[in-house]
Protein backbone atom coordinates (compact mmCIF):
# COMPACT_ATOMS: atom_id res chain seq x y z
CA UNK A 1 0.00 0.00 0.00
CA UNK A 2 1.52 2.92 -1.27
CA UNK A 3 2.26 5.83 2.00
CA UNK A 4 0.70 8.74 2.62
CA UNK A 5 2.20 11.77 2.70
CA UNK A 6 -0.01 14.80 3.78
CA UNK A 7 0.93 18.76 2.77
CA UNK A 8 -0.94 21.29 3.02
CA UNK A 9 -4.62 20.86 1.84
CA UNK A 10 -5.08 17.00 0.49
CA UNK A 11 -3.18 13.80 0.84
CA UNK A 12 -1.03 12.11 -1.88
CA UNK A 13 0.76 8.81 -2.58
CA UNK A 14 4.09 8.40 -3.36
CA UNK A 15 5.34 7.49 -6.44
CA UNK A 16 8.61 5.88 -5.92
CA UNK A 17 9.43 2.21 -5.81
CA UNK A 18 11.36 1.43 -2.64
CA UNK A 19 14.61 -0.01 -3.72
CA UNK A 20 15.70 -1.63 -0.14
CA UNK A 21 14.39 -4.95 -0.54
CA UNK A 22 15.82 -5.11 -4.10
CA UNK A 23 19.67 -4.49 -2.88
CA UNK A 24 18.94 -7.18 0.39
CA UNK A 25 18.19 -9.41 -2.35
CA UNK A 26 20.65 -8.94 -4.46
CA UNK A 27 23.72 -8.55 -1.77
CA UNK A 28 22.15 -12.43 -0.74
CA UNK A 29 22.68 -13.58 -3.62
CA UNK A 30 26.44 -11.81 -3.99
CA UNK A 31 26.94 -13.62 -0.43
CA UNK A 32 25.84 -16.95 -2.02
CA UNK A 33 27.80 -17.22 -5.43
CA UNK A 34 31.02 -15.50 -3.05
CA UNK A 35 30.68 -18.29 -0.98
CA UNK A 36 30.01 -21.45 -3.66
CA UNK A 37 32.34 -20.39 -6.57
CA UNK A 38 35.50 -22.03 -4.79
CA UNK A 39 33.57 -24.74 -3.83
CA UNK A 40 33.24 -25.76 -7.37
CA UNK A 41 35.82 -27.91 -9.10
CA UNK A 42 36.89 -27.08 -12.76
CA UNK A 43 36.78 -30.14 -14.98
CA UNK A 44 39.72 -31.29 -17.02
CA UNK A 45 38.72 -31.99 -20.87
CA UNK A 46 40.58 -34.73 -22.87
CA UNK A 47 41.36 -33.38 -26.35
CA UNK A 48 42.62 -35.69 -29.06
CA UNK A 49 45.54 -34.11 -30.12
CA UNK A 50 47.74 -35.21 -33.45
CA UNK A 51 49.68 -38.60 -33.16
CA UNK A 52 47.79 -40.31 -30.89
CA UNK A 53 46.85 -43.10 -32.78
CA UNK A 54 48.52 -46.38 -31.91
CA UNK A 55 49.50 -47.32 -35.41
CA UNK A 56 50.05 -45.61 -38.34
CA UNK A 57 47.69 -46.61 -41.06
CA UNK A 58 49.33 -49.28 -44.07
CA UNK A 59 47.84 -47.63 -46.80
CA UNK A 60 46.69 -43.44 -47.16
CA UNK A 61 44.06 -42.83 -49.55
CA UNK A 62 43.46 -39.50 -50.69
CA UNK A 63 40.36 -38.06 -51.76
CA UNK A 64 40.82 -34.63 -53.66
CA UNK A 65 38.21 -31.94 -54.52
CA UNK A 66 38.83 -29.28 -57.09
CA UNK A 67 37.54 -26.76 -57.87
CA UNK A 68 35.13 -28.53 -60.33
CA UNK A 69 32.80 -30.16 -57.29
CA UNK A 70 31.47 -33.13 -59.27
CA UNK A 71 34.58 -34.94 -60.37
CA UNK A 72 36.65 -36.67 -57.40
CA UNK A 73 40.53 -37.17 -58.01
CA UNK A 74 41.40 -40.51 -56.44
CA UNK A 75 44.87 -41.21 -55.03
CA UNK A 76 46.28 -44.17 -54.08
CA UNK A 77 50.46 -44.82 -54.06
CA UNK A 78 50.78 -41.93 -56.18
CA UNK A 79 48.39 -42.83 -58.88
CA UNK A 80 45.69 -40.40 -59.54
CA UNK A 81 42.42 -41.19 -61.07
CA UNK A 82 39.00 -38.88 -61.57
CA UNK A 83 36.14 -40.47 -60.78
CA UNK A 84 32.40 -39.23 -59.95
CA UNK A 85 31.21 -39.01 -56.51
CA UNK A 86 28.37 -41.90 -56.98
CA UNK A 87 31.28 -44.30 -57.89
CA UNK A 88 34.03 -42.60 -54.80
CA UNK A 89 32.72 -45.64 -52.10
CA UNK A 90 32.99 -48.85 -54.04
CA UNK A 91 36.85 -47.23 -55.86
CA UNK A 92 37.44 -46.65 -52.24
CA UNK A 93 36.61 -50.13 -50.71
CA UNK A 94 38.22 -51.91 -53.66
CA UNK A 95 41.80 -49.74 -53.05
CA UNK A 96 41.14 -51.01 -48.78
CA UNK A 97 41.23 -54.59 -50.89
CA UNK A 98 43.75 -54.48 -53.14
CA UNK A 99 47.55 -55.21 -51.68
CA UNK A 100 49.49 -52.34 -49.84
CA UNK A 101 52.91 -51.22 -51.66
CA UNK A 102 55.13 -53.26 -49.53
CA UNK A 103 53.20 -56.80 -50.82
CA UNK A 104 50.76 -57.80 -47.60
CA UNK A 105 47.21 -57.02 -47.99
CA UNK A 106 45.95 -53.82 -46.73
CA UNK A 107 43.57 -54.33 -43.35
CA UNK A 108 40.70 -52.29 -44.48
CA UNK A 109 40.21 -51.05 -40.94
CA UNK A 110 44.15 -50.06 -40.99
CA UNK A 111 43.83 -47.93 -44.16
CA UNK A 112 43.18 -44.12 -43.72
CA UNK A 113 40.93 -42.07 -46.31
CA UNK A 114 41.86 -38.46 -46.23
CA UNK A 115 39.83 -35.58 -47.54
CA UNK A 116 41.61 -32.65 -49.47
CA UNK A 117 39.67 -30.00 -50.94
CA UNK A 118 40.53 -26.68 -52.83
CA UNK A 119 39.59 -23.16 -50.63
CA UNK A 120 37.58 -22.41 -53.05
CA UNK A 121 34.85 -25.68 -52.68
CA UNK A 122 32.14 -25.09 -50.88
CA UNK A 123 32.03 -27.04 -47.18
CA UNK A 124 28.91 -28.85 -47.94
CA UNK A 125 30.97 -30.81 -50.78
CA UNK A 126 33.18 -31.84 -48.42
CA UNK A 127 30.72 -33.07 -46.24
CA UNK A 128 28.59 -34.64 -48.63
CA UNK A 129 32.22 -37.18 -49.47
CA UNK A 130 32.33 -37.78 -46.02
CA UNK A 131 29.21 -38.80 -45.42
CA UNK A 132 29.75 -41.01 -48.92
CA UNK A 133 32.28 -42.71 -47.42
CA UNK A 134 31.20 -42.94 -43.43
CA UNK A 135 27.69 -44.30 -45.01
CA UNK A 136 29.66 -46.97 -47.23
CA UNK A 137 31.60 -48.51 -44.09
CA UNK A 138 34.42 -46.63 -44.25
CA UNK A 139 36.10 -46.07 -40.78
CA UNK A 140 38.83 -43.89 -41.00
CA UNK A 141 37.50 -40.93 -42.68
CA UNK A 142 39.78 -37.11 -42.04
CA UNK A 143 40.12 -34.01 -43.47
CA UNK A 144 43.22 -32.69 -44.50
CA UNK A 145 44.97 -30.09 -42.91
CA UNK A 146 46.91 -28.47 -45.91
CA UNK A 147 45.59 -26.10 -48.83
CA UNK A 148 45.27 -28.13 -52.06
CA UNK A 149 46.62 -25.50 -55.05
Amino acid sequence: MPSLVSRGRGRRTINEINMVPFIDVMLVLLIIFMVTAPLITPSMIDLPSIGKAAKQPDQIIQVILGKTEDILELKINDKTSKLPLKELASAVKAAQNKPAAGGAAANASNSAVIISADKSVKYESVVKVMDTLQRAGIQRVGLSVQMVN
